[in-house]
């Protein structure tokens, strides 16, 4: 097996902007094999071959919000809530829910995702009602 940047940087599309990663995709995130078998995510082997270690306990946070970009510039390290925060605040428009509640009435869960009381509360009732039929 060729050695793993050789393999890495051919399937990397250098834009303007960002770094996208052109082969295989997970849940959005690019997936690179090691020379080891293992699989790790591309952006991660990007900021550790271009930057150092990534902190324990953090995460990488895009900062362009593209998720199969590897540019280590677009990537910061933090902490998984502060990550989850960021990307519900980079989603200004998602102001209602699918049924055109506000979220701005019904608050934030526990990780920061905009929760519809409303909508929440006729699954419950829904649930409750069909587990005794």
């Amino acid at each position: 097996m060729r050695p793993e940047e050789e393999r890495f940087w051919p399937k990397v599309d250098k834009t303007d902007d960002c770094w996208l990663w052109t082969a295989a995709i997970q849940n959005g995130y690019g997936v690179f094999m090691l020379s080891s078998r293992k699989q790790i995510k591309a952006h991660r082997w990007s900021y550790q071959q271009m930057v150092g270690p990534i902190p324990d306990g953090l995460t990488l946070d895009h900062l362009c919000r593209v998720r199969h970009c590897v540019n280590p510039a677009h990537l910061e390290p933090v902490t998984m809530g502060e990550n989850n925060r960021r990307s519900t605040g980079f989603r200004p428009h998602k102001t209602e829910c699918p049924q055109g509640h506000s979220y701005a009435e019904h608050g934030r869960d526990q990780n920061g995702y905009p929760v519809c009381r409303i909508c929440d509360t006729d699954r419950h009732r829904a649930r409750r009602s069909t587990s005794w039929a």
